[in-house]
């Protein structure tokens, strides 16, 4: 039999609160957290909002003992820190300092690591000439530039750090697959508990590229927001108007527990992760399959992993990233998903109050779900204000909705065409 694998704690920092409660409370009134860039000068730039995590929520980083203590500062990259704010947060939920045997804890991460700014470029070139190449012992003797910087670039450093302040000491997992990161850390976590290799995993995902070498790619692609008339209504996911989604950043981490496990030590249970599918578009890297192929697959095989049938889903937590590609295919996709069942099924976008947060996105999100189950509410998609023909679902238009639900699909579809679905339920004893 399948080993049945329980929500026991969840965290979450981004630019809509510094915590899950708050996040979730500023959601369901359908706030944005969407403004102005302020990290960087966006003079001359099409787009120039963004979703940033509030400065003064990271000094609560200095506050925490097993951070402070672990002289692990010179590895941590922005991303890191958010993610280490998150895992607390869910490990204090899940009173993880009770679990005695760290070997059969394992932590799974989806994240890309940090990339160079400009002032780091700027700084390396003044070390370089066509003449003589580069001067490798001025550089080293001019001090400003750490090796410990690639560090910091390389993803799979990420989780190694938070293993080691989280005491993780069985499996550690990297995942680098753009939008779909966080939620395919998750699922891979759950697979390592099925197959009996792990008894709890920390698994999500964490982002934070918001500077000018990240920002600028997708501004050349013209995948991000050019027109809006406010920063709070530029992502609007399904709406007619939709032209581009907008960046953010944050961390979004949740505890996976054997039942049993959980059972044992009295730890409270939240909710029960039920069913995982991922798929691969094996399309064109830039450009989502038309007709929405993947993203049928990795929802069909969510809801068949869950041992469901697509009417048992009461609520679709959709990708919705605001593009005008996106909308439309995961739209398609969930109508040839659930049928006529389509008709009835509420979907909404997180992203259109959160922004995207690349690899955060699926763990976020999964933690919005699951407290929207618990708390039987829907979180609405805000700047739904003109419909789209082709776009025909219940998307929970600008405000929350009183629903109760025993069963939801939490999607993330990244780019390059990788898939993953959740199949998130209520815990049922």
């Amino acid at each position: 039999m399948k080993r049945r694998i329980v929500i026991t704690g969840y965290g979450t920092i981004n630019p809509l609160g510094k915590n899950a409660r708050d996040t979730f409370e500023r959601a369901s009134k359908g706030e944005s957290g969407i403004d102005f860039i302020k990290a960087f000068d966006t003079t001359g730039l099409p787009c120039q909002v963004g979703g940033e995590v509030n400065e003064a929520w990271l000094e609560d980083l200095e506050q925490l003992d097993l951070y402070r203590e672990s002289r692990l500062d010179k590895f941590t990259s922005r991303a890191v820190k958010l993610m280490t704010l998150a895992t607390h947060e869910a490990a204090e939920m899940a009173s993880l300092d009770q679990v005695v045997d760290r070997r059969r804890v394992g932590f799974a991460l989806g994240s890309h690591g940090e990339n160079p700014t400009i002032d780091e470029m700027k700084f390396l070139h003044r070390f370089y000439s066509k003449e003589n190449g580069w001067d490798i012992q001025a550089l080293e003797s001019a001090g400003g530039y750490s090796f410990m910087s690639l560090l910091q670039r390389k993803p799979d450093v990420a989780p190694a750090v938070l293993a080691r302040l989280f005491r993780c000491e069985s499996s550690s997992v990297s995942v680098v697959s753009a939008c779909a990161a966080g939620a395919q850390a998750i699922g891979e976590a759950y697979r390592l508990i099925q197959d009996d290799k792990c008894d709890l995993m920390i698994a999500g995902g964490c982002e934070a590229t918001l500077n000018f070498s990240g920002f600028i790619g997708f501004v050349l692609i013209k995948a991000m927001a050019e027109k809006y008339g406010t920063p709070q209504t530029a992502s609007r996911p399904f709406d007619r108007k939709r032209n581009g989604f907008v960046m953010s950043e944050g961390a979004g981490a949740v505890i996976l527990e054997e039942l049993e496990h959980a059972r044992e030590r009295g730890a409270t249970i939240l909710g029960e992760l039920k069913g995982y599918g991922d798929s691969a578009d094996a399309y064109r890297i830039t450009d989502t399959h038309p007709k929405g192929e993947g993203a049928m697959l990795a929802m069909q095989k969510a809801i068949a992993d869950a041992g469901l049938e697509p009417g048992d889903i009461d609520y679709v937590n959709a990708h919705g990233t605001s593009t005008t590609q996106n909308d439309l295919v995961e739209s398609r996709a969930i109508e040839t998903v659930f049928g006529e069942h389509s008709t009835t099924i509420p979907v909404s976008s997180n992203k259109s109050m959160l922004g995207h947060t690349i690899a955060a996105a699926g763990a976020i999100e999964f933690i919005m779900t699951l407290m929207g189950i618990n708390n039987s509410l829907l979180l609405p998609t805000i700047n739904h204000e003109f419909k789209d023909k082709k776009c025909r679902l219940d998307y929970v238009p600008n405000e929350a909705r009183e629903q109760h639900q025993n069963n939801a699909l939490s999607n993330s579809f990244g780019f390059g065409g990788q898939n993953a679905s959740l199949c998130i339920g209520r815990f049922e004893p």
